[in-house]
């Protein structure tokens, strides 16, 4: 889990849209409760919740979560440079026996609809479930991403992108292989936890025939609103998760992150790569373990995060100081300063994980952890060294587990009138 997330100061929320006046007069999933009115409509806005941050939105009132919109048709698909949101669902799809080119156009431009009128808080264009009609749209992003194999599926072997070369074996991976890869991925995040089932239940309904579910994972953070200020998001080892994220205002951020406009092949301009690692923590083991144990496994103090070389939580880290004893203050395998960007060559992801519960086992230990995804331009020059050397020697690694594994290739935001992935398939 490398230890990267973002400094205390926020940047204004990009690319949102108040919600619309609900139509035919009545009730729709757009009303908002009457407390909200114009008020809530410019603390969705501007909370945050839309914004380049990798943890939960500003602390606003929570009958005005429901307000907050994020926007489909955007240069970067929703849901990666937004903030960590509530409640989030990872699906992936494999094509049907039979199914090709043609009705993975047809199937994504289903989606792309459906995706479209959700997040502007409207109802599925058909068979809607009505689960989310009382709420807003609550901050719901869908983004799509393709598979490795995709590509075979449907005769674009020449399309396929070389960042989507398999990534390697990890001496730490118990991979199951059932639970990895596939075709199709779908990301689901939104603030509210009904209004993002919906999403999940509509897009899988629209696959129809054309496509099978192969997997599906659910996720949770903090909600907005639940802390006094915004904060760094914790995760279920107590650990403020990452400290590095990549800013925005970072000169370098969009080379990092996205593919450029000029990139190739062409179709992923603006696009990104998502690794997709579903990881157990061991939180028998690591509960067992001292404050101070704890503290020197990660590298921060677990409190605000800051290095355990001193400062707050944006203080750069002193690699070479010693304590009293002349030890580093930092130890040479905490998780901090292995994953460090200029400890790997400048190496950076964005990222943007869900925690996880799916309950006890027999024995009573829990099956939880962390669902991480990370975004960057390239992941054989981003994830794969970092994670290399986090197998040679990361002291986390005894109290976790990666257990499923994906990339996938996220093309850029479909325009007015396109659908996700229509330069790829139409091309």
């Amino acid at each position: 889990m490398p230890d990267q997330s973002l400094p205390e100061t926020r940047t204004p929320a990009p690319e949102t849209a108040p919600d619309p006046a609900a139509s035919d007069g009545g009730l729709s999933r757009r009303s908002l409760l009457s407390t909200a009115g114009a008020t809530g409509l410019v603390l969705g806005a501007a909370g945050g919740a839309v914004g380049y941050t990798a943890r939960p939105a500003e602390a606003t009132p929570l009958t005005s979560l429901g307000s907050a919109r994020a926007l489909f048709h955007v240069k970067h698909q929703p849901g990666i440079t937004q903030g960590l949101q509530a409640r989030g669902h990872l699906i992936a799809f494999d094509l049907a026996a039979g199914a090709g080119r043609k009705e993975a156009a047809a199937l994504l431009r289903r989606w792309s609809t459906t995706a479209a009128r959700l997040m502007a808080g409207e109802a599925a264009a058909h068979d809607d479930t009505d689960v989310a009609r009382d709420a807003g749209p609550s901050s719901l992003t869908v983004t799509f991403g393709f598979g490795h194999s995709f590509f075979a599926r449907t005769g674009l072997h020449k399309q396929r992108p070389v960042a989507l070369d398999p990534l390697p074996d990890f001496s730490s991976d118990q991979l199951d292989k059932k639970r990895s890869d596939g075709d199709l991925w779908v990301q689901i995040g939104a603030d509210d936890a009904l209004v993002a089932f919906h999403a999940l239940r509509a897009l899988q309904k629209d696959a129809g025939a054309a496509a099978r579910v192969r997997w599906q994972m659910n996720g949770f953070n903090r909600s907005p609103g639940a802390t006094a200020h915004p904060m760094t998001a914790r995760n279920l080892m107590g650990q403020l998760d990452g400290t590095r994220n990549p800013k925005p205002t970072e000169s370098d951020f969009d080379q990092r992150i996205f593919v450029p406009s000029s990139g190739q092949p062409s179709w992923m301009a603006n696009g990104s790569y998502a690794v997709v690692r579903r990881i157990r923590m061991l939180l028998d083991d690591w509960e067992k373990l001292s404050l101070a144990a704890q503290e020197n496994v990660i590298g921060r103090r677990k409190a605000n995060g800051a290095a355990l070389s001193g400062g707050t939580e944006t203080t750069s880290m002193d690699l070479e100081k010693t304590d009293a004893q002349g030890d580093l203050a930092v130890p040479i395998n905490a998780h901090a300063r292995i994953t460090r960007p200029d400890q790997n060559g400048g190496a950076a992801m964005l990222r943007r994980p869900f925690s996880f519960h799916d309950g006890i086992d027999q024995d009573g230990v829990p099956d939880a952890g962390l669902l991480f995804v990370c975004w960057q331009a390239d992941p054989l020059r981003a994830f794969v060294p970092v994670q290399r050397k986090l197998d040679r020697g990361d002291a986390l690694s005894k109290y976790i587990r990666h257990e499923s594994s994906g990339l996938f290739a996220v093309p850029g935001g479909a325009g007015e009138g396109e659908y996700v992935g229509q330069r790829l398939l139409e091309g």
